[in-house]
């Protein structure tokens, strides 16, 4: 009596066909059952059924700096922050590794500036990069502490720059205006220098042209990012950390080329 078939090359290729495809019809029912079919969408569609327009008061601006830069690049700061608009003003804070009173009370009264805002302590972190700064975990976490600031139904997106990023705020309230919000989304775009991307990651938003999360994915960052940066103790700078987050959640990168990552002339 034979008790066992072995198959052919082509029946076990057909028979993992099956088996492939059964699981993924049954992995696709159960998904539906739990997550609701509006979950299952991907994170890289461009929406225009959010119920009001975006505008800037829907925006937050995490800006990484340090005392000893601020003092000269606040001046670009102020290119593009304008809160004399009271009915829609703009919302954020710049990260400063320490602050003085006196340099805070006369930020406070400051409206062509924003708030500053001192850095949580990250000395519990490993920093290995030999040829790095430890400061580009300070600077990765201001993605965090920005979003446990303005934490609120409010919020639509949050932009990350650096001192030395100068925003259109206008252009990026339109150019987010295009996407859902309510869905996970990376947006920022490459650096124009080849090498940068070569050594750093084609598939990255590099900071210095800045780039935008939607808060429903922020806020699902902000909580899992520290034990998330604890992992890549060896990267160099505070976007790759970033990235790296963001990728362990399965969202990629969506490339808007308005965010120009190019290296300025002016020594500040």
């Amino acid at each position: 009596m034979q008790l066992f078939h072995k198959p052919t090359k082509g029946q076990s290729l057909v028979n993992l066909i099956l088996v492939s495809s059964s699981f993924c019809a049954l992995y696709l029912i159960v998904s539906v059952l739990l997550l609701g079919p509006s979950k299952l969408v991907h994170v890289n569609r461009s929406s225009q059924d959010v119920s009001t327009p975006t505008t800037i008061d829907h925006l937050v601006f995490g800006i990484a700096s340090s005392t000893s830069s601020w003092g000269k690049r606040k001046e670009y700061v102020k290119l593009w922050w304008n809160n004399t608009n009271t009915k829609k003003a703009m919302k954020g804070c710049v990260f400063l590794d320490s602050l003085s009173d006196e340099d805070n009370a006369r930020n406070a009264n400051d409206t062509s500036l924003p708030p500053l805002c001192v850095s949580q302590d990250t000395s519990r972190f490993r920093f290995t990069h030999k040829g790095g700064l430890r400061s580009a975990i300070r600077v990765a976490r201001v993605v965090a502490e920005t979003v446990a600031l303005y934490n609120d139904s409010d919020v639509r997106w949050y932009v990350f720059g650096d001192d030395d990023t100068v925003f259109f705020p206008e252009n990026v309230q339109k150019t987010l205006s295009k996407y859902d919000h309510e869905l996970w989304y990376y947006i920022g775009a490459h650096s124009e220098v080849y090498e940068q991307n070569r050594v750093f990651g084609f598939g990255m938003a590099f900071g210095g042209a800045g780039f935008a999360i939607s808060s429903s994915l922020a806020k699902v960052l902000a909580k899992v990012f520290d034990s998330c940066i604890e992992r890549y103790p060896h990267l160099y700078g505070s976007d790759g950390r970033v990235y790296s987050c963001l990728a362990e959640l399965g969202v990629g990168l969506t490339h808007e080329p308005g965010f120009h990552q190019v290296k300025n002339s002016l020594n500040f």
